[in-house]
This record gives structure tokens, sequence and C-alpha cells, in this order.
């Protein structure tokens, strides 16, 4: 990791290198948290700038998963239409800085493409990518890898694309397709190292290509082998998420069940030295961590709090197939999920419609700039932990007089939930 030094000047300000300023969007004026921990001080982008436009290409699938909220939602089905994504890349363009026709300068906005659908499905995505590309932005997207094939993977080259995420839930065909409902998992494995053979013949560094995982009871067994197999094909990044229950079998599912309840802040805690990773350092660990003990790997939880909304905290905004506009994924599309063993509904809430006003009239209107507020300083009821009365069976409204979207039941916002 390189470091570079800030100073203190004469009269006690902080001074940040500019490169550093520059990219993190702090601006003179700029409000953001701060937060000091015994050696240290934490320093967050500013709620004030979009950094990662989180795009919905569709909400049709080639695959019907288990764990996927598209199974429990009554919801119209549908795929972005050109005008809707012409009038996203308007923004896109807005916020870098780019005319229309110019030659885009490198910006440090991320375009996302990814949702509750499958982005390769849309018969569009490289157009897509490519757009998105001539302005400036970096293009990243996630998919289940069975539609990425040889000719496809080429194009995404070709057109771009920065980042590839791919959902792997098991190792084993018999653990993908328990999950996945579908055996489609060497054809996914061929997929990416035709992927990693063409960027070696092409001599391209990117896609870079990520694992996305969702951890269960039924496939967590599995995890050392998919990292395996991952690194096998390509794979440097790995996200694990916990599952999000959205029935009453995927419950029964969870690894969270104890820590739903419990403050990060009450545990104790073990800070443990880098040491070698072997089968008898992992026997002792795994009792250390077992009961009142949370073993603490250094800089995690100081570094991303309990009580954050990671989307926000990102500089996030989310475009829904039809051109809405929320704050963060989970609510796009209105669902139902347990919460501990209450089953919570989660009402959509949008700020507007990309069809109506651009992007950066959007993320700059008063009511937008107000939640973000609202999220960054997250003084919501602990429904996640408490739990309790009837106000945690939805996001409308919570016992602080909070009104819709009541945040308090987040999943993402305590860290048991995460996305690329």
């Amino acid at each position: 990791m390189k470091y570079e030094f800030a100073e203190v000047d004469k009269k006690g300000r902080l001074i940040l290198p500019a490169a550093i300023a520059t990219s993190m969007g702090l601006a003179p004026g700029s409000r953001f948290k701060v937060r000091q921990a015994a050696d240290r001080l934490i320093l967050h982008r500013p709620v004030t700038r979009i950094a990662r436009v989180y795009v919905e290409p569709t909400t049709r699938c080639n695959l019907q998963c288990r764990t996927c909220m598209r199974n429990v939602w009554d919801e119209r089905i549908g795929d972005m239409e050109k005008g809707t994504f012409d009038r996203i890349l308007d923004g896109v363009r807005a916020l870098a800085g780019t005319p229309r026709g110019a030659r885009a300068p490198k910006s440090a906005l991320t375009v996302f493409f990814g949702g509750l659908g499958e982005p390769l499905v849309h018969p569009d995505i490289v157009r897509m990518v490519r757009k998105v590309k001539e302005t400036g932005a970096s293009a990243e997207l996630i998919t289940n890898g069975i539609l990425l094939t040889e000719d496809l993977s080429a194009e995404l080259i070709e057109a771009g694309l920065d980042m590839l995420w791919v959902s792997l839930d098991g190792a084993s065909p018999e653990c993908y397709t328990d999950v996945r409902l579908g055996n489609d998992l060497p054809r996914v494995v061929e997929n990416m190292k035709e992927l990693r053979d063409l960027k070696i013949a092409r001599g391209s560094e990117t896609p870079r290509v990520g694992v996305s995982f969702v951890a269960m009871k039924r496939n967590l067994s599995e995890l050392p082998e998919v990292l395996r197999l991952g690194y096998r094909v390509g794979v440097r990044r790995f996200l694990v998420t916990n599952v999000y229950p959205h029935t009453a079998e995927l419950l029964e599912e969870i690894l969270y069940r104890r820590s739903l309840g419990e403050s990060v802040d009450s545990r104790s805690t073990v800070k443990m030295p880098r040491m070698d990773m072997n089968k008898d350092t992992a026997r002792i660990m795994e009792t250390v961590i077992d009961g009142y003990y949370g073993a603490k790997l250094e800089g995690i939880e100081i570094l991303w709090p309990s009580d954050a909304c990671p989307f926000v905290m990102k500089g996030s905004v989310c475009v829904r197939w039809d051109g809405k506009v929320s704050p963060c994924l989970p609510l796009l599309h209105a669902h139902q999920s347990y919460l501990g063993d209450r089953l919570r509904t989660s009402n959509a809430y949008w700020i507007g419609s990309v069809l109506e006003h651009g992007l950066p009239e959007l993320w700059s209107s008063p009511e937008y700039v107000r939640l973000r507020k609202r999220l960054e300083e997250f003084d919501f009821s602990p429904c996640t932990s408490c739990n309790s009365c009837e106000m945690a069976n939805d996001n409308e409204k919570d016992c602080f007089g909070n009104m819709i979207p009541a945040c308090g039941g987040c999943l993402w916002a305590q860290g048991f939930i995460q996305c690329p």
C-alpha cells in the first residue's frame, strides 16, 4: 500500500494531497464523516458527489435461483429501453464533465450493470458498456456466467469493460445445482477460462474478474474450493455475502441469527497479528471465535462500522430498468424478507425518474439531499437488534419518527448483506 502525506497548516487546518482530495470528491466546503480511532483518523467520502451509478438493464433472467428475490415478488418483468439508457448516459456525461461527442477524460465515476435480472440477457448490453466507456466512466457488470460465451467475452473486452463479477455459489456440480437449480457449473467455469485465455492472447488486463459468493448453511463448506477454483481461472477478488432470506426455507439457511441482535461494540475482541494460516492455527482460531469473543481483523470494523448505508457512503445511485431512481438496490423493488423470524415488507422508494429529470438534477434535489443526510447520520430506530414491535413489519416509519424509507431494519447497513 502506497502512502502519501497530509499536512496541518499554521492555522491547524488539515491539508490533503490534491490528487486524493479530487478522487474523493473533496471540494472546498465539503462536509464529510470523520471517525477517530486509537491511532488514526478515518475520513469518509462526502455524500454530495455521485461516484457509482447502478444500472438495471433488465429484470429477466435465464435462471430461477432459490436465493433470488424474483421468486417472491409480483412485479412486471422488463428490459431497459434505448431512450431510458440514453437519458442515463446524458447524466453520466454531465457528471463526468464530457460534452457529447468530445473525447472523454478518465473519470472517477463507475457505472455498474446489475440489479434483479441477468444483464447479459439484454440484447444491447455490449453497446451499453461501450457507450459508458465513451463517457470516460469505468464500467462493471455482474453475471451468472452462463451466457458468457467466447464471442461475447471478446466483445466485452473490445468494449472496454473494466470489471466483471461472476456469481458462483458452489464449487461442485451438486452444490451449484442445489442453489442455482440448473447444472451449469461446468459451462460457467469453461466460460471463465475462455475469458482468461482471451485476455492473455490480446494482452488485455481488463476486465478484471471477481467472484460473488452467497453464503448459507448448505454451501458454506464449499467456499474454500470456490476460492481455489476462482484463482485457477484468473479471479483475484472475492466478495462473500450472507443470503437475503426471502422465504422461510432461506431463513433456516442464515449464518447470522445470533449476530442479528448483537451490537458490534458490545463484543469482546481479540486483535490478531499476522501469522501463517494452516490447520493448527485455524483450529485454535475456531476455538477463539466460538463464544463471547470476536476475532477482529485489523481495520475491518473500524473502517466500515455498523449503522452505515454502504450505498450512500460509496456515493451510489441506482436506476431501475424503467428509469426510476432509488438511493440503493434494496429499494428498487418492493419485496418481503425475514428480519429474524419476522416477515418484513420493504416498500420501493424512488426519488424520481430519468425520463422526467436528469441524474444531476435528481441528485441535487432537496428531497434527495435531505435523504442522504439522514442516511449519513443514520438516526433510525435499531430494528435489526430490537425487532420487538409492529413498526418493524415494514420500512414505512419507525419509533424515532422517521418516515419511508425507515432503514433501521436494513441488513446492508449492518454489514450482513453486501453487493459489489
